[in-house]
């Protein structure tokens, strides 16, 4: 159905935090399952808290203990939306467990976050007197370890749902879009496109990119450059305006290769008449004609449909990471993180996201939920309004037909109880 569904942030937090602690930030995720696309959302979420400790070299630790003990050594909020494709079961993995692999990568290199220069050795050891100028160099920050410890709980991530989706016989993958509060500074991972916005007063900060076979074409195409028999002489590499004809052979036609962002002109031959490994524009775009994302998590048994051409090697699993450092900006008591799979973004672009959420707070000074339900007016404005077989938006435009999911994560206060 259709139907907008705004969960409790206390019941959100049962349904998708078994293994998290209170959260100071009242949150909550309104979504809406589409139509006609399946009977089950492909859109999957997750907010905990996260809480750090010191761990003993050697020491088994309790896994539970390590989440739900409250002495702990430092403390971050999550937030993640996962966006499934081919069934919803990535999705649902990478919700239960991306956390987890954050929490455990913090752990290990919480020895060199909490330094102002990270040394070069974790245990303290000096081997060479001149290790912290080498650090300094190369400027190394407590910060440059938590963005790795996201590109490597991603890619951890990824390992896991590969081994679970081939132990149950599974197929499917999905997007990922997570979010990390962490000594003072906002952390954004995306892989795919899902998209973040922060919404300050003055400003619209994107904190994401997306990532699709169109805006990742070069590394693609570079990609079967290097390792052709991926290709298994089924596709070919180039990117032409169009897909070839055979009265183009022996003609000079507008292409790109991987080293170029410009154009030039090739003389066809028959080879370029295969299908192009990149091909289509925006939405329409696909990755060897099946994927319509460049990085994300699963689909370790993709194939081209009628082939044995594996998708898997042209798509990446490390995210692109955004970090916000609140000391440098002047935090207002609207200024808000919106968090949004492609549904939201397909219909709204920035700006009109942002003119929602100012003016739905400006008029909702007083309501304790407001954010709450900013995240549910979100997701109904792009749902639209049935009009006779049709979903339309107020402008008469079609409305999303994906899922959409929202998180919206008001920053002000945000160190308060």
């Amino acid at each position: 159905g259709r139907g907008c569904r705004a969960p409790s942030p206390a019941g959100w937090e049962q349904a998708r935090c078994s293994a998290s602690t209170r959260l100071t930030w009242s949150i909550c995720t309104p979504r809406v399952i589409n139509a006609e696309k399946s009977e089950f959302n492909e859109d999957q979420a997750a907010c905990c808290q996260i809480s750090i400790r010191r761990r003993e070299p050697g020491l088994e630790e309790d896994e539970e203990w390590l989440i739900l003990c409250s002495t702990q050594f430092l403390t971050g909020y999550y937030w993640a939306l996962f966006d499934g494709h081919g069934g919803p079961e990535a999705a649902i993995i990478a919700s239960n467990y991306l956390h987890y692999c954050i929490k455990q990568k913090l752990e290990e290199v919480v020895g060199g976050i909490t330094e102002t220069r990270p040394p070069m050795h974790l245990s303290g050891r000096c081997v060479c007197d001149s290790d912290p100028q080498f650090v300094e160099e190369k400027h190394i920050q407590a910060e440059d370890l938590v963005v790795g410890v996201l590109e490597n709980a991603f890619q951890e991530c990824d390992e896991v749902i590969g081994q679970e989706m081939e132990a149950t016989n599974q197929t499917g993958g999905c997007t990922a879009l997570a979010a990390l509060y962490f000594q003072g500074k906002l952390y954004v991972a995306n892989a795919g496109d899902s998209r973040a916005i922060l919404v300050l007063k003055d400003d619209v900060v994107p904190m994401t990119c997306e990532f699709t076979p169109e805006t990742e074409r070069q590394r693609i195409q570079h990609l079967a450059f290097l390792f052709p028999k991926l290709l298994d002489g089924e596709f070919t590499r180039f990117e032409f305006p169009r897909r070839l004809k055979g009265d183009d052979v022996g003609q000079k036609v507008l292409y790109r290769d991987y080293f170029m962002e410009g154009w030039g002109y090739k003389t066809v031959e028959k080879a370029d008449l295969k299908y192009p490994l990149v091909h289509g524009h925006g939405k329409q775009a696909r990755l060897l004609g099946t994927l319509a994302v460049s990085r994300g998590l699963g689909d370790h048994q993709l194939k081209v449909i009628d082939t044995n051409i594996e998708v898997k090697p042209f798509l990446s699993c490390i995210p692109k990471v955004n970090v916000f450092d609140f000391a440098q900006h002047d935090i207002k008591e609207d200024d808000v993180l919106v968090m949004a799979t492609d549904g939201l973004w397909d219909v709204l672009c920035n700006k009109e996201v942002a003119h929602v959420v100012r003016s739905f707070l400006a008029e909702n000074r007083t309501d304790p939920h407001r954010f709450s339900e900013l995240a549910k007016c979100l997701v109904c404005r792009a749902r639209g309004k049935k009009r006779g077989h049709q979903w339309m938006l107020d402008d008469s435009c079609e409305a999303s037909y994906d899922d959409i999911s929202v998180f919206v994560i008001p920053l002000h206060k945000r160190d308060e109880d």
